[in-house]
This record gives structure tokens, C-alpha cells and sequence, in this order.
């Protein structure tokens, strides 16, 4: 067995070499450490360091020794199951993590809370909660835990009593669309920053505020107004107001540079873009600003015009290179597509060549000409070329990556930028970044409505959720290239944790803590917690021995060599179903609905002539299911299987088909064959004799 991993090994290591004849425009020194990392023992941000690196150079826990690594404790619950992007930040023996309506301090050394800081007080459980803390987690400096708010505002909490110190708003004073906070806020340097949502119609904003009063130090927003360098890049008309570029993750810093550094969203509404005509800086961009004031020293800008929500949805990482002999200070970002994009810090230039290629176009969405891509890169996402190998739902056609949604075309199936959400690794040992994401197909559409905000319609199209599954990849910093991947079905993984033990921890959807080989990808340990989901893990120290600690179903669960606790039986997984949606217990369907927008007005609608209404209806055997044409289109309802049909119904028309045999009853409409339904037929009451099926 070791002989066989040897050569494996040896492989891995002639393939990558060969890999960077071709393309060694970076060479990494695992000397070179970011110097931003805090010592060894502690996880001070949500991606571990001021670099989001997500890195440990623990190696107590190491590919010799895992299988040893057992569950020490498990946390009294913090509240309602935080979400699946939580992630601790440990400080002095204290473990802060944030579960709505809650901000909870734990004890690290025995798993009991300290102490728990509760929004709202006057509400009940369970009811909502007004200025819920941000998702993804805190910041910690100056003896204070820094919370985002959902309501707009930021509040400071004494680190060891969770008493209030300050709140303050994040509304820009101004009038603008302020969204609340949904990423972790960034301590550095005295000041704390934290980027808002823009999803709604809002315009995305980075406030920083003085991180002992509250004080706002500076404002950026992410589009410009008129005047302002960038906004010759959107039209003379007043899309930038509400043109979105959220700040959806947490910031990077760099101390020695003076500098901040985040990413940037999609543009709103998310797949109609003929009102917004141009590039539209700073949409779906890495940004780097002075810490102090906020000034913008450099920008680029991944996507262009982007009418696809394909923000950049996973935080930046800041590391070391050296590139021709020379070093250099480098900040990496993964677009949602697959691609990695390795800029240099001082200037944002690329550090390998980057090609513009052409792209799919529609005059009417002004789609921008090209994209850019990295020359040589891997892409962690497949695209239409593997697609091309699955077989898709009657109807549909697929599309590819920038494929726009179109007003002419209803039934395009396009790849699911599915990079977003879990956070990315680099380990300065491998010099592999370590990425998660999930592939699969989705059906974007839009109407005529230039406002009208975001459509998808996944659930709809049978059999859609099996063809998605989850990806880890490493991706080799020195080649753009991917060095391993491992696919899981089902949801994303949670992002992952390098350690310098050798390791890659990572949770999956079914609560199974995972540990590969960092430079094999071999799977190395697994424990299963019992309970769905899990945030990315973290690693630190106390007592002189490492930990692992991750989040599962509101408690956190610390993991170290010698740990007793026993792992747990796995949780039921419900059978994976055609549809997805609610069933509706009704006998009547409608082939047309009013569909109303998500948009910041909240007062736009559609009649969509292509949704059933309700597309999944529940019966009892025996009953006469009816279809109502509402719309203006004729519609013929079919059974899949052929063996049924209304004939075709005219507008106002009305068919009928008894249903006597219990089953699942799958149809579509023979004009539009991408519109589907189903019918769920359970057995009529008190029924003793079998039924023979019959439909009409």
C-alpha cells in the first residue's frame, strides 16, 4: 500500500512539474508566509487570518496520525442552527460565533457558553427578528466583538461580558439604498469595515467606523455616481441608484500596504441589463482601497456587464508569490464560474497573461463583447462541453457560461455558477488553493419588464437537482492548474481548512467532518456528527494540543488526537425527487400565474404563460382533475408517458383527466414542452378493493 501511494505520489508530482513547462508563471516559497497571520494558537477572523487564507501552521494533527483524531466536546446549543457560512473567531480562550437572534461566547476549553448576547429581547422564540446578526460571523480587536447587523447597523460588545458598547448605522446619511451586512465585519488597524447587500435595488456600500466610538471614518460605494471616475461606465440615466454590486464576504487586509481589499457583486436586476448599458464598474470586482480613508488605489473587474448574478461570491486570499525570480505580494479571487484570478497586490495586474474571448451576445441585453479568462487555467466548473453529455428534460436546450438570459428563448438550461458561498484555503506548503462549489444546470429566464428582479425556476424542471453535485478542488497556484478534485452528491461542501499537518478538513452535506491528504486528495479520516449541514472547520490550540472545531446543528463540536466522544449515526436522507416546490392539495390547475418580483419596489409583475399554477398538485384517487387555459397561449396537456392528453385547450378553455390508480403522474404541454407538472394521486379514503387506473 505504501509503495502504491509512493508512486502515485511521484505521478502527481512528473504530471504537476510537466504542468509548469507550460504555464510557471507562479513559484510560490513556503518561506514567503503571509505576515499578516496571527500566531499559530488562535483563529482571529473568519478566514484565520488578516489574509482569509484559512491556513493553520498547527501540525500536531498531521496525515500520520489523524485516524486518531476523535470528538472532544460538543458546545451546549448556541440557539436556532446557525447558518451553513457561520464561522467561529477565537480570541483569549473564547469562542465567538453568531446564531440569529443570538451572539454567543464559548469556552473553549470545556465547551460551555460564556455568555450570549440576544437582539431584540421582547420578542418570543421563534418570531422574527429585527437586525438578525449577519451570517457568516464576527470580528474581534481592541477587547471588543464587532457584529453586523441585518437592520443596517454595527454594534460592539465587551469580548468577555457581551455587554452593549456601541451601535451604530450603516444607512449612508444621504438617502441611498443602504442593505443590511450579510459578511463578517474586518478589524484592522483601529478601524472596523463591513460591506452591505445590494441584491434588492440597493447600491452596494463599504463603511468603516472607528472601532472604539462608532464613528464612521469613510464610505465606498461600489457604483460610482455621475461624475465620479468609473461612472462613464454606466448610462446616463439613473440605473446606478439601484444597480446592486453587493459586498456580500468578508475583507482582506494588508498592514505593511495600508490597504483593504474585497470583492463585489452582480448587477441588478440580476439577469436584465438594457437599461445599465457599459462595463458597469465597480459590478463584480476585486477593489483595493486605503484603509484610512477608503480611496480606491486599483480595481479589476472579473465580468463585464454582468447579467448573470455571477458575482464574486467567495472571499479574496492574500498571499506570497514570486513570479520571473522576483517577489511578489499577490491577492487571489474565484469567480463563480471556476476560474481563479491571481492579481498583484500593489497594482491589481494580472500575475499570469489573462485573454479576452468572445461571449454569447444579445443586442437587446448590450452584452459586453468578451470576458476574460486566465490563458492556461483550469476551471474548477464544468461547462456546456460536459453538459453536452447528459441527457436533459424534454423541451430544454442548453446553454453555456455567459449565456444571456433572452426574452426570445424561454427554455435554456445554462450552467449554475455554482463557486460562491464557502470559503477557499491556501496552503504555502502545497501551494494549492483549495475550493468548494456545486455544478449543476439552472433555468434563468426574464420578461419584458426592464425592472422586473431575478428569475429561476430550478424546481420546476424535473429531475434538475439530480444532475447537481458538490466540488473540492485543489488548484495549483504556481499553474492555474487543477492538481486534484473530488465530487459529492448532492449540496457543496462547507470550504475548507489547510493545516500544516498535511491535511484539507472540510464538512459535507450529510454531517460527515472530512480530512484528505493536501497534496493527494486521498481521503485520510471521516467522522460522522449525526445532523445535516456544517460550517467550514477551524483549527486552533489550547492546552498544548490542536483542535479542529466546526459548527453542526447549533452546537460546535472540537475535534483532537485521543478525542472519545463516539461518532453518530448518519441523518436520513430524503429520496431525491423529480420536482422540488410545494404541493398543493387542489384538483385545479391553471396554465398561466402572476409571478411578483423580489425587487426593492416589490410592485412588479408578470403573467408567466409558462408556470402551472399550481405545477405540483396532490388529489385523492378517484378525483377529476381539471386544467383552466387562463393565458393567452393554447396549451395541450400530456401525460409523459403518452398515455393522456386534454387535447389542446384554447384560452378559457377547460380539460379534464379522472385519476383512479394511487401514483406519481408527470406531464408537460405539447407546445411549450419545457412546462411541466405533476400530479400526486394518494389512495381514497376507506378503499379496500384495489383500483384500476383510467383517465379521460
Amino acid at each position: 500500500m505504501d509503495a502504491m501511494k509512493g508512486g502515485l505520489l511521484r505521478q502527481e508530482w512528473r504530471r504537476r512539474a510537466a504542468g509548469r513547462v507550460f504555464s510557471s508563471f507562479v513559484v510560490l516559497s513556503a518561506a514567503m508566509a503571509f505576515a499578516a497571520r496571527p500566531s499559530a494558537g488562535q483563529w482571529s477572523t473568519v478566514g484565520g487570518d488578516l489574509g482569509n487564507s484559512r491556513y493553520s501552521s498547527l501540525s500536531q494533527i498531521n496525515s500520520q496520525n489523524v485516524t486518531k483524531l476523535g470528538a472532544a466536546w460538543v458546545s451546549e446549543k448556541v440557539g436556532p442552527s446557525p447558518s451553513a457560512r457561520a464561522m467561529p473567531v477565537i480570541d483569549d480562550g473564547l469562542l465567538f460565533v453568531t446564531a440569529p437572534p443570538y451572539v454567543s461566547a464559548i469556552n473553549i476549553s470545556t465547551g460551555q457558553i460564556a455568555w450570549k448576547y440576544r437582539l431584540a429581547p421582547d420578542t418570543e422564540p421563534g418570531a422574527p427578528v429585527a437586525g438578525s446578526p449577519a451570517r457568516e460571523g464576527v470580528a474581534v480587536g481592541e477587547g471588543l466583538v464587532f457584529v453586523g447587523l441585518s437592520d443596517s447597523h454595527l454594534i460592539a460588545l465587551r469580548e468577555k461580558t457581551g455587554d452593549l458598547v456601541w451601535k451604530s448605522s450603516l444607512i449612508d446619511p444621504a438617502g441611498s439604498n443602504t442593505g443590511g451586512p450579510s459578511g463578517a465585519p474586518l478589524y484592522a488597524d483601529g478601524l472596523v469595515s463591513i460591506g452591505t447587500n445590494g441584491d434588492n435595488g440597493n447600491r452596494g456600500q463599504i463603511v468603516a467606523l472607528d472601532a472604539k466610538t462608532g464613528r464612521e471614518a469613510w464610505r465606498f460605494f461600489v457604483i460610482p455616481a455621475p461624475g465620479e471616475p468609473g461612472s462613464e461606465t454606466w448610462p446616463k440615466n439613473d440605473s446606478w441608484k439601484r444597480g446592486g454590486g453587493a459586498v456580500w464576504l468578508v475583507g482582506a487586509t494588508d498592514p505593511s500596504m495600508g490597504l483593504v481589499f474585497y470583492v463585489t457583486g452582480n448587477g441588478v436586476p440580476q439577469y436584465g441589463g438594457e437599461n445599465r448599458a457599459g462595463d458597469n464598474l465597480y459590478l463584480c470586482s476585486v477593489l483595493a482601497l486605503e484603509s484610512k480613508t477608503g480611496k480606491l488605489r486599483w480595481h479589476y473587474q472579473v465580468i463585464r456587464h454582468d447579467i448573470w448574478e455571477a458575482d464574486i461570491a467567495e472571499a479574496p486570499v492574500l498571499f506570497d508569490a514570486q513570479v520571473n525570480g522576483q517577489p511578489r505580494k499577490a491577492i487571489a479571487a474565484m469567480r463563480t464560474d471556476g476560474y481563479l484570478f491571481m492579481l498583484d497586490r500593489a497594482t491589481g495586474k494580472p500575475l499570469g497573461r489573462v485573454q479576452d474571448r468572445p461571449v454569447a451576445q444579445d443586442a437587446f441585453q448590450k452584452t459586453a463583447a468578451t470576458q476574460p479568462y486566465p490563458v492556461g487555467a483550469d476551471a474548477a466548473l464544468p461547462d456546456c462541453g460536459e453538459w453536452k453529455k447528459q441527457a436533459l428534460p424534454r423541451g430544454f436546450e442548453l446553454g453555456c457560461f455567459f449565456t444571456p438570459a433572452s426574452i426570445g428563448k424561454e427554455n435554456v438550461l445554462a450552467p449554475v455558477y455554482g463557486m460562491r458561498a464557502t470559503p477557499m484555503a491556501f496552503d504555502p506548503q502545497t501551494h494549492f488553493f483549495y475550493v468548494t462549489g456545486n455544478a449543476g444546470l439552472q433555468w434563468f429566464r426574464r420578461t419584458e419588464d426592464p425592472d422586473f428582479f431575478g428569475m429561476t425556476f430550478n424546481s420546476r424542471v424535473p429531475g434538475l437537482n439530480k444532475l447537481s453535485y458538490g466540488v473540492l478542488a485543489a488548484i495549483d497556484s504556481r499553474t492555474n492548474k487543477i492538481a486534484w478534485k473530488k465530487e459529492f452528491p448532492g449540496k457543496r461542501p462547507s470550504g475548507a481548512l489547510a493545516t500544516a499537518g498535511g491535511l484539507v478538513f472540510q464538512m459535507v452535506g450529510d454531517g460527515d467532518l472530512q480530512a484528505y491528504d493536501a497534496t493527494s486528495g486521498s481521503l485520510a479520516w471521516e467522522f460522522q456528527t449525526g445532523t445535516a449541514g456544517g460550517s467550514p472547520p477551524i483549527a486552533f490550540e489550547n492546552g498544548g494540543e490542536q483542535y479542529i472545531a466546526t459548527i453542526v446543528g447549533g452546537s460546535i463540536w472540537a475535534f483532537k488526537l485521543g478525542g472519545t466522544l463516539p461518532a453518530r449515526p448518519a441523518p436520513a436522507v430524503a429520496a431525491q425527487e423529480d420536482f422540488g416546490g410545494a404541493v398543493t392539495d387542489t384538483s385545479n390547475v391553471e396554465t398561466a400565474t402572476m409571478v411578483r418580483d423580489a425587487g426593492l419596489t416589490g410592485a412588479h409583475y408578470m403573467v408567466d404563460e409558462y408556470e402551472l399554477n399550481p405545477f405540483r398538485a396532490r388529489v385523492k384517487a378517484g378525483t377529476k382533475v381539471s386544467w383552466r387555459n387562463n393565458g393567452r397561449l393554447v396549451h395541450t396537456i400530456v401525460a409523459e408517458d403518452g398515455s393522456w392528453t386534454t387535447g389542446p385547450l384554447h384560452p378559457l378553455d377547460i380539460g379534464t383527466v379522472t385519476f383512479d390508480k394511487p401514483g406519481t403522474y408527470t406531464y408537460h404541454c405539447k407546445e411549450y414542452p419545457w412546462v411541466y407538472g405533476q400530479i400526486i394521486v394518494e389512495p381514497a379514503p376507506q378503499t379496500d378493493e384495489p383500483s384500476q387506473s383510467s383517465s379521460k
